[in-house]
């Protein structure tokens, strides 16, 4: 009987998610799905750069013209547009801040359209296609899904910043930075962005 109730301790230990073992193997089988995930998104993004390649990125003026002035009641204070036209890649910046400049708001898109841009973006969506999830005392970062979309999220837990990612009909890289912005209000700013309008 001691035998039995020691072998079923010694199971239920192994079992236990506190047991380095059972860690491990819970790594390593995360490890594998990821592995095949982005093996998968891989061929996929092939497929995708051989299309992007012949589309024509938006221009500087294409992209000023998307930018709206004003995002839930945040004025846009300033922006940057062609950092990385020597690169052949569009892209551009913009920051936005409420009246007593509390909240800020910083967001980049980059065109993943024409041999370089196709090439920048391919690894971002690679990164999508994983499944993490980190946690501490300070922040939270995980991947997660939006609206049918792979998304990846970031925000401190005093809600002092937070941070998305994804892509855009495969082809937009979006980021988004909001501080003194919980994740909800950063993601409600994004909505208001109206990403569908880019391509």
């Amino acid at each position: 009987m001691k035998k039995l109730l020691l072998s079923l301790a010694v199971i239920g230990a192994l079992l236990s998610c506190e047991n380095p073992v059972s860690k491990k193997i819970k790594e390593t089988k995360e490890t594998v799905s990821n592995t095949r995930k982005a093996v998968k998104e891989m061929e996929k993004v092939q497929e995708d750069i051989e299309d992007l390649k012949n589309e024509e990125p938006l221009t500087n003026d294409e992209l000023k013209e998307w930018l709206p002035d004003e995002i839930n009641g945040m004025k846009r204070t300033g922006y940057k547009a062609g950092q990385t036209a020597f690169m052949q890649i569009a892209q551009i910046e913009a920051t936005y801040q409420n009246e007593d400049k509390s909240k800020k708001l910083r967001v980049q898109v980059i065109d993943g359209a024409g041999e370089m841009g196709a090439a920048a973006t391919a690894g971002m969506r690679i990164l999508f296609s994983q499944d993490f999830e980190e946690e501490d005392e300070y922040k939270v970062k995980r991947t997660a899904k939006r609206s049918g979309m792979k998304v990846m999220e970031e925000y401190r837990k005093d809600g002092s910043r937070s941070e998305v990612q994804f892509m855009q009909d495969d082809r937009f890289y979006i980021h988004a930075t909001g501080t003194n912005m919980d994740l909800d209000e950063t993601w409600d700013a994004v909505e208001e962005l109206d990403v569908d309008k880019l391509g």
